[in-house]
């Protein structure tokens, strides 16, 4: 999903999700050591920076030299935060060297993702706070729904499933928190986007940018690249409904390392 209109979609939905009412929410003070694991173009890094200021710092980590350019540079004038290049199942980071660890939109593609939930703990400091942040469901709450797009939109779910992509995995990270030791663990489910009627611009420009990256990956699902297209098609048609709701949902899961 490397390109431009993907920079533009990322930065627009960090925009939406309210990240620094979160990052608050779930502990990061000033003077704090931050990890945002799996930065992408550096929006949610620099807001965590500004919350951190002088005296803490942030490291933001990506396997993407694309996204670690946009980031360093979306980042200029903070100098309390800087970027590395990493895999965060295998950061190659010191033990507990961070007072809170951040991760958002990148356990939905890891097949492996309890590997980088005890990554993450590691990285913790015993007592520091680690927080994942990921969607549930995203695409399939709308209402009313036209004849047959929900099972085109199961099929686009059984298509990112076969490549390791979750679309549920919202709702398992609390089990996978437990299940890793860590203590006071909260939960918070927050809007992702609602949109009561018709889309704007920007939303559906954000799908018709989804459905591109991802045709190679869906199209063998609906068997056709006809068919996949005829499905982005009548999604489309749907979010410019003015009957329908469309709604998505983040879920926030905070701990504490033992």
């Amino acid at each position: 999903m490397e390109s431009e209109a993907e920079t533009r979609r990322l930065l627009l939905q960090e925009q939406a999700d309210d990240a620094r009412a979160l990052l608050l929410a779930t502990g990061l003070t000033p003077g704090a050591r931050a990890l945002d694991a799996g930065c992408g173009p550096g929006g949610i890094s620099r807001t965590m920076a500004r919350i951190v200021g002088g005296e803490g710092s942030v490291l933001g980590m990506d396997l993407s030299d694309v996204r670690l350019a946009e980031a360093i540079q979306r980042c200029a004038g903070l100098p309390q935060a800087r970027f590395i290049r990493g895999d965060i199942r295998r950061t190659g980071l010191p033990d507990a060297a961070f007072d809170y660890t951040w991760s958002q939109y990148v356990l939905e593609y890891l097949s492996d993702r309890d590997a980088a939930l005890a990554e993450l703990i590691r990285v913790t400091r015993p007592g520091g706070r680690v927080v994942v942040s990921e969607i549930d469901g995203q695409g399939l709450n709308n209402w009313p729904l036209p004849a047959g797009l929900e099972e085109g939109a199961r099929c686009f779910e059984r298509g990112l499933a076969s490549q390791g992509f979750d679309l549920f995995v919202g709702r398992k990270l609390f089990q996978s928190f437990r299940r890793a030791g860590l203590r006071d663990i909260r939960v918070h489910v927050t809007p992702q986007y609602v949109v009561a009627g018709t889309a704007d611009d920007r939303f559906l420009a954000d799908w018709e940018t989804r459905f591109a990256a991802l045709a190679p990956v869906v199209t063998p699902a609906f068997g056709s690249e006809v068919a996949y297209g005829e499905f982005c098609q009548a999604y489309l048609r749907m979010l410019r409904d003015p009957d329908t709701l469309k709604y998505s949902v983040l879920v926030v899961t905070e701990g504490v390392r033992a």
